[in-house]
């Protein structure tokens, strides 16, 4: 195998291809070294991923819960092999929990942590560059969100036959354009976020954060490294982590999860109630599932459909509660 080669692994003993990534490609392989965790960089470009994981090393150096990367004989985290990069890492035992499993004191602990991280990435010897210029947010128009809302509707329109994921997208979308027509007036005021910005992980889902004995002991892919607005990072972590099966966000594990995150940042209620919005807004916008299932052919994220649209139904029906729960001390 080339890429035990390259990283010095010894003989590999046994390989398995984990299933549960949507972006890149993992394996679990026990090796005369151990067992490891083997990435195949795909959602990325190799020197982006490169360094962010030059700087998980940093982090690990700092005592927070990542797998720092191992060396290829060639001294580089990232070995490339017939033009494809690969990465190993030690593997972490651990379980990924839904936020909604979480206790309150533990969503609390994962509000801290993060804060943890956002400063831990904004010490000069962790080696990443100055923030810079303050990023701007694309702030989609409604009329650009009812155009695309169009496009698949005539997408669906020109099917001889339809299945069930093209019936219920066919309803979700005319209540999508439903919300949009009585929105439009609330888009965000321009593309620059209020509040704090510094380097932030990107993707702190459920399966990019590993348990054990209830507190954190890995957190995963940091491909999406990159400068954000600290409130989008929280706002949108809380979202994925604390959205039930119902469509709705679990208030009390927000308010604890952003209490946390504040207990470590200093961050104004204005400026969570602007990512919040944003994020909304984001979220009315937003059509990147039905891309990928008609444009791309991949049906991935159709289940991120379903769930997104009925947490959007309950999310605009309820925003002043959701602002109050971000908000909240």
């Amino acid at each position: 195998m080339q890429v035990a080669q390259a990283f010095n692994l010894g003989s590999v003993r046994g390989a398995m291809f984990l299933p549960s990534g949507m972006m890149n490609r993992n394996w679990r392989v026990s090796t005369g070294v151990g067992v490891l965790a083997i990435k195949e960089i795909i959602d990325v470009p190799v020197p982006k991923a490169r360094r962010s994981l030059t700087v998980v090393r940093q982090l690990a150096d700092a005592g927070l819960p990542v797998c720092a990367p191992r060396a290829a004989v060639s001294g580089d985290v990232v070995a490339e092999i017939d033009g494809r990069g690969f990465c190993v890492l030690p593997w972490a035992e651990g379980s990924h929990h839904p936020g909604a499993e979480l206790t309150v004191n533990e969503t609390a602990d994962l509000g801290r942590l993060v804060g943890r991280f956002h400063q831990a990435l904004a010490a000069p010897g962790v080696g990443l560059g100055p923030v810079g210029d303050r990023p701007r947010t694309k702030v989609t128009p409604a009329n650009a969100a009812l155009a695309e809302a169009d496009r698949f509707l005539q997408i669906i329109a020109t099917r001889e036959e339809l299945d069930v994921f093209d019936a219920a997208t066919l309803k979700a979308l005319r209540q999508r354009k439903e919300l949009l027509a009585e929105c439009a007036g609330e888009a965000p005021g321009d593309d620059l976020a209020l509040g704090p910005v510094g380097w932030t992980h990107g993707d702190l889902q459920p399966l990019n954060l590993l348990w054990r004995d209830g507190a954190v002991v890995a957190v995963l892919d940091w491909d999406r490294l990159g400068v954000r607005p600290y409130g989008e990072e929280v706002v949108r972590t809380a979202q994925v982590q604390f959205t039930t099966d119902h469509g709705r966000l679990d208030l009390e594990r927000v308010a604890a999860f952003t209490a946390g995150y504040r207990s470590q940042v200093a961050i104004a209620d204005e400026d969570l109630v602007d990512a919040v919005e944003r994020l909304w807004w984001k979220r009315l916008t937003d059509f990147w599932q039905l891309q990928w299932h008609y444009d791309k052919g991949d049906h991935g994220p159709d289940r991120l459909w379903e769930s997104g649209e009925r947490l959007l139904q309950w999310w605009t029906a309820h925003r002043d509660v959701v602002r109050a729960a971000f908000t909240s001390r």
